[in-house]
């Protein structure tokens, strides 16, 4: 079977919805930006939001710049946020001053309505994130302590 695809458009879908959703693929060639949750990132994102009529959101984050300041406490409106880093690093706080730092092949899984704070990344990063439902909503909070 040749794995390389002739097709060049991104975030193709197809197929039955019959079980709620349809098969999405996702081409680099012809990338799907989108706006996110901070303006100095770029997400790409990978056709799963529609594919899944919202219960699920995919997409590729990047940076080429480190983190200049903290985010700041926050939590989000999701039943969950996985995380796997592909390139670089994330340093995130949780309650009683856990510190952890995910780096190029690590995951994190960060339940809905957990707080925390990015606190540092290295200068350039890429990571996918998927989070359950797709419309994860973000909420300022008060640090734990």
């Amino acid at each position: 079977m040749n794995m390389d695809s002739p097709n060049t458009t991104s975030n193709k879908t197809k197929g039955p919805d019959a079980a709620g959703g349809k098969i999405a693929t996702a081409f680099i060639a012809d990338p799907v930006m989108v706006p996110g949750r901070r303006d100095f990132l770029k997400y790409r994102e990978l056709g799963v939001t529609k594919a899944s009529n919202g219960r699920i959101r995919a997409q590729v984050t990047s940076a080429s710049q480190g983190l200049s300041e903290e985010t700041g406490w926050h939590i989000h409106f999701c039943e969950g946020q996985f995380v796997y880093m592909l390139s670089g690093w994330v340093d995130l706080e949780f309650a009683g001053g856990e510190k952890i730092r995910i780096g190029a092949g690590d995951s994190m899984y960060i339940p809905g309505g957990t707080p925390h704070n990015e606190t540092a990344t290295s200068d350039g990063f890429e990571l996918i994130e998927v989070s359950v439902p797709a419309d994860m909503g973000t909420e300022p909070c008060e640090a734990p302590d």
